[in-house]
């Protein structure tokens, strides 16, 4: 049966009597007390401390009250970051006569905070926009978010985020205090300069299958110091295309999907202008997986593999800086992870919270694909660490193994199996409290790591 619909027109005119629906443009956000906020308005990221979020009744910008942030130490099992967003429990707001969130803020020590900004709701989070790494001082001082597109905030939800760990301070604790969370015209915001890949004309190379992400999405304000402010902004703000989309598609979030070998350039433009960067996807086809693990789980304890149950990991890129350029492009190819390293020259996987005990077990497992060739002479050294009888990473009694691999065994564009036993790890006292495995000797190409555990 076919059904045809046919749609006439009749609309009438908008009566004068009529009222078009509008929201709240409230300004305030928190000024010793949150404004207008419902009653449920407080969500904490996965991981994050709980108890790190509290209102300090003894300390304010200019008054006796303000929101205190107790970062934890990095060791802390409840957790080792603070990290949450201030969500409106019913209506947003229309922010559209706005063109900034500004707030004061302080903290106990010289600190750079991760993130700071506005427009998540753990919804679309479509237009959310944030400043990275900013940098907060012991004396109260004024920070200012611009807007990326004030036309596209008619009804906002998500009024401030926030996301703070402990790599400026060496994983040591401190707390910040934010007071005045507010939405401003300010006229000392100017030239807006927007781009993707933060300007730039990058390249990646993936398979078919992997989604890829743009980045470097960011509108960057001339403020009124003189100082050039980027602003990370939501790819809502955006819209993007690929120039051939039968090697990959790309979406309104920015996201990538590669269907077949060949190259691609993906582009975006901001209400119909093209902005500054772009990104060549050069997809080389169907993509080879690293061989299936076929122990017995009973005889495993895995760190990662989609093959078995994986032990809680704290990370598998620690970026210890300044020595550390490996970044981290994981991707998903048909439900199997793989760990993507690139710029590598060492990364360490921590998986301290808890330790592990490995008595039990006789090897270390690894799989490696190096995609570009290996060069002369090139090394790649595996070191496990344990942190001694106390389970503390540099509490006096670790002790660590190295193990190299060279040519012919490293070889490119093939999975590399590798399997040492700890019999052979003899600088390895104990394995009652594993807590890290370091790669090293990278080269800057890049590393796919995949099924690293330990086996009986």
């Amino acid at each position: 049966m076919t059904l045809l619909f046919i749609f006439q027109s009749c609309e009438r005119e908008i009566s004068d009597d009529a009222i078009l629906a509008t929201y709240p443009k409230t300004a305030e956000v928190f000024n010793d007390n949150f404004v207008s906020m419902g009653t449920d308005f407080i969500k904490f990221y996965e991981g994050s401390n709980f108890q790190s979020f509290s209102i300090d009744r003894t300390e304010g910008y200019e008054s006796n009250a303000s929101i205190r942030i107790n970062v934890p130490n990095a060791s802390n099992t409840n957790g080792n970051y603070a990290g949450g967003i201030f969500v409106i429990d019913g209506e947003g707001r229309d922010l559209t006569g706005y063109n900034a969130l500004t707030f004061w803020v302080k903290a106990s020590r010289g600190v750079s905070i991760d993130q700071l900004g506005f427009g998540e709701d753990f919804g679309d989070n479509k237009f959310m926009a944030s400043l990275v790494n900013v940098n907060v001082d012991t004396g109260w001082s004024k920070v200012i978010i611009p807007f990326p597109d004030p036309s596209r905030l008619t009804n906002e939800r998500g009024v401030f985020r926030y996301a703070a760990g402990t790599q400026s301070t060496g994983g040591f604790a401190y707390t910040f205090w934010i007071d005045e969370i507010k939405f401003e015209k300010l006229g000392t915001i100017a030239n807006p300069q927007r781009s993707i890949q933060t300007g730039n004309n990058a390249t990646i190379n993936t398979y078919v299958g992997i989604t890829s992400q743009v980045k470097g999405i960011q509108t960057v304000f001339n403020m009124a110091d003189s100082s050039n402010l980027p602003v990370v902004s939501a790819p809502g703000y955006f819209t993007f295309s690929s120039s051939n989309p039968s090697v990959a598609t790309v979406n309104a979030q920015g996201s990538i999907n590669s269907l077949s070998a060949g190259a691609t350039i993906i582009t975006a433009k901001f209400n119909g202008v093209q902005v500054a960067g772009s990104l060549t996807v050069n997809c080389y086809g169907a993509f080879q997986f690293a061989p299936t693990p076929t122990r017995p789980s009973s005889n495993v304890i895995s760190i990662f593999s989609n093959h078995y149950d994986n032990r809680p990991v704290n990370y598998f890129n620690g970026y210890w800086q300044p020595w550390q350029t490996t970044l981290s492009e994981d991707f998903t190819v048909s439900g199997d992870n793989v760990l993507h390293y690139t710029i590598f020259n060492f990364v360490g996987i921590d998986f301290s919270s808890p330790t592990i005990n490995a008595t039990s077990m006789t090897h270390l497992h690894a799989d490696f694909y190096f995609p570009n060739p290996i060069a002369p002479g090139r090394q790649l050294r595996v070191l496990v660490l344990d942190f001694g009888a106390n389970g503390v990473n540099g509490g006096g009694d670790d002790t660590r193994h190295s193990t190299t691999f060279l040519a012919p065994i490293l070889v490119t564009q093939n999975w590399v199996s590798i399997d040492i036993p700890f019999s052979a790890m003899p600088n390895l006292a104990s394995r009652a409290n594993l807590g890290q495995i370091i790669f090293e000797g990278g080269d800057g190409t890049p590393l796919y790591v995949d099924n690293i555990y330990f086996y009986n």
